[in-house]
This record gives structure tokens, sequence and C-alpha cells, in this order.
């Protein structure tokens, strides 16, 4: 297909999925005291089978790390799954500049917020997945918390791979768990997974670089962050990737995978064609369905 056409379509993909309403959490906790440490819950919309508990899918969006891509452009694919018949969590965590970091200058015409927080990202996201046995007992009492598919979205599904991960952490690594986090597995869309090869191919412009506090920390901090880096996981694992994403190209998910392999872990990848980046997030579109359809194979 014409690149003329798949950009065209790039862009219809984007405003289709922006275009949806925000959908207002039935619950919203917090984590901890800044205000980004929330998480927004869905209660099932549909009756619970049979036992009377629902799996619990954990939402992490995406946005390249940078404060202006917040939760909220997601909660239209978390009511989606909800009413799918899934409890649903949706995490936000701190993005872009620490609040205790100087004012940056303003960016040059053409450019992006400084991606991410090292180490309040990381900080954040495990904090939320820790405190979330929990909430949940609290927020969505009907939802099988052994039963639980934690997704993401592009950045998002960086760190759904890397909460996945924290059992094969470095020892150092304050995030580090003794055991494998309790999940049915992982369903990372279009997911950042691959730093050097998201790097190459200059990803959300540079994204991952900025994340790990830029060239000079790259390499000492990838080893703490890079999911390509933290394999095997012995979590069931599944990449759902558009053949046409012009935003993470499946390029970025084929290494993932690839470093499975060789890692001696296989790592489903399921690659949808005529499909961009955004679709895997747009309840109107067939490739959400798919979506959804993953998480399900996963949770139930």
């Amino acid at each position: 297909m014409p690149d003329d056409v798949v950009a065209a379509r790039a862009v219809a993909e984007e405003e289709s999925a922006f275009a949806h309403p925000p959908v207002d959490p039935d619950v919203t906790l917090t984590y901890g005291d800044h205000p980004d440490q929330v998480i927004d819950f869905y209660v099932p919309r549909i009756q619970a089978g049979p036992g009377g508990s629902v799996p619990l899918v954990v939402v992490l969006h995406g946005g390249a790390w940078r404060a202006p891509y917040d939760r909220r452009h997601v909660t239209p694919f978390a009511d989606f799954l909800a009413r799918r018949g899934f409890a649903v969590a949706s995490v936000e965590y701190r993005r872009g500049a620490a609040d205790t970091a100087p004012a940056p200058a303003p960016a040059p015409e053409g450019t992006s917020p400084v991606a991410g927080r090292w180490p309040d990202t990381f900080d954040d996201v495990a904090a939320a997945l820790d405190a979330l046995p929990d909430l949940v007992r609290e927020a969505v009492p009907q939802a099988d918390a052994r039963r639980t598919v934690l997704t993401g979205h592009s950045a998002g599904g960086h760190l759904a791979l890397w909460a996945a991960a924290r059992h094969v952490l470095p020892a150092d690594a304050p995030w580090r768990t003794a055991r494998p986090v309790p999940l049915r597995g992982v369903v990372a869309l279009a997911p950042i997974a691959d730093f050097e090869i998201a790097g190459k191919l200059d990803v959300c412009g540079g994204a991952a670089r900025q994340l790990l506090g830029g060239d000079e920390r790259f390499g000492e901090r990838r080893p703490y962050a890079d999911p390509a880096l933290l394999l095997p996981t012995g979590i069931a694992t599944t990449l759902v990737q558009g053949r046409d994403d012009l935003v993470v190209p499946e390029a970025v998910a084929e290494a993932y995978a690839d470093a499975a392999a060789k890692a001696g872990e296989v790592v489903g990848v399921t690659l949808l064609a005529d499909v961009g980046h955004f679709p895997l997030i747009d309840p109107s579109a067939d490739a959400c369905a798919v979506v959804a359809e993953e998480i399900a194979q996963l949770a139930w």
C-alpha cells in the first residue's frame, strides 16, 4: 500500500480513537500521595458467570511517558472491557519532568515534552501493582485477583511488560520482587518493548532514551528498564501489533519476540493487517475486539 495512503489512514485512526467521550470510572482510589498516584476502577457491565467472580484487567495507558497524555484517553477502552464482563483497573502514574526539577525551557516548535521520570514512573507502576490486591477488594469485590491480566498500549505496553518482569530485574533494583507477580498473563499492545530498536527507529522522538535520563544514563539504566533485557519471565505474554503502525513499528515487537525466543521463551505475536497504532484501543475498531479476545483467552 502506498505510504501516503497508510499515513492518511493513520491520521483517521487516531482521530477515531480520540473522538470517543471520556467515560468516568465507578471508583477512583489512591495508592500514594501524589495526584497522579491513582487507579480508576470500572465494574463489569454484565452479570458475572458461575461463582459470581470476574477476571481483572489492569490497564496502563500510553502517551510516550509524557505528561500531557494521561489515562483519560483510555477511559473508553476501559469501559469497553468492562462491557465485555471484565473488572478493570486503569493505573495513572507520573510522567514528564520531575516536580523538583528546574522548569525546562520551552520546547522548540515541532518537538515534544520530555518523556517520563526516573525513577518516579517506575516507582509508581511498582507501587500501584503492589497496592492493587487491597484496592481491588475495596473497589470491585467481585473481581478475582487470581485471574489478573496486565495490558498496556504503546508506552503502557512497555510498562506492562516491565511490571511482569520485576522478579528478573537486577538484584539491586528497588522494584525487584522475590517471585513473579501473580498474573494470568500480559497482553501488550504495540509496546515499546525493545529500547535498542526503538532508538534506532526514533520511536516517539527518542522517548525511551529520555525516559532513562538521556544518552549519558541510557546504558547504565537500560538493564533496569528495557523489557527485551528482562527475559525469560515465565509469564504468558502476547503482543498485539498493527502491521501498518507508524508510531511503534512492527519491528519493535518482532525484536522483543526474538529476544524472548533466544532466552528460551515463546511470546505470542498477533499481527493485524491494515491496522495502525490506535485501533487497538478504539472501541469502534475491529482491532479492539481482537484485543479483548486475546485478554479473554488468558483470563477466563
